[in-house]
């Protein structure tokens, strides 16, 4: 099914899902400086779509998320189509095309937060202020 698109979801909803199902997925997919020094939500697993030094995409990405579905850190179910997995990236532009390729390898529940983690940029070039997880006051941390 190549035309399938990942759930787009407000941060608020993600949110929401996180808390109701403690299966649920949270995966950060930006690079490893992104995650690490913009900071990330509360709880996220890093594996990132591309990174840096080279910006190519990460040719493991589908196979990272699958041993976290079942290795355990999600309880994947079978016989509830999986559990959920929600992506974030900055703006929400990386995570639509990870969920893609997802539900392309058979991922079963994909979703993508639409408003990323920093949201649009805002008529003086900046984010964090039109939308996106920070915007929205949810729970985030830095190192």
């Amino acid at each position: 099914m190549p035309d399938q698109e990942p759930a787009n979801l407000s941060p608020r909803e993600a949110y929401d899902m996180l808390q109701a199902d403690p299966k649920a997925l949270l995966v950060d997919i930006r690079s490893s400086m992104e995650f690490l020094f913009v900071g990330h939500p509360v709880g996220a697993v890093h594996i990132p779509w591309m990174d840096e030094p080279d910006w190519t995409l990460n040719p493991r990405f589908t196979t990272e998320v699958r041993k976290l579905l079942l290795g355990g850190a999600s309880g994947q179910h079978q016989g509830e189509g999986g559990a959920p997995v929600i992506l974030i990236c900055r703006s929400g532009k990386r995570s639509l095309e990870a969920g893609r390729v997802l539900l392309e390898d058979g991922l079963p529940r994909v979703f993508h937060v639409g408003e990323g983690f920093e949201g649009d940029l805002n008529d003086k070039h900046q984010r964090s202020s039109v939308g996106g997880w920070r915007y929205h006051g949810l729970p985030w941390e830095q190192c």
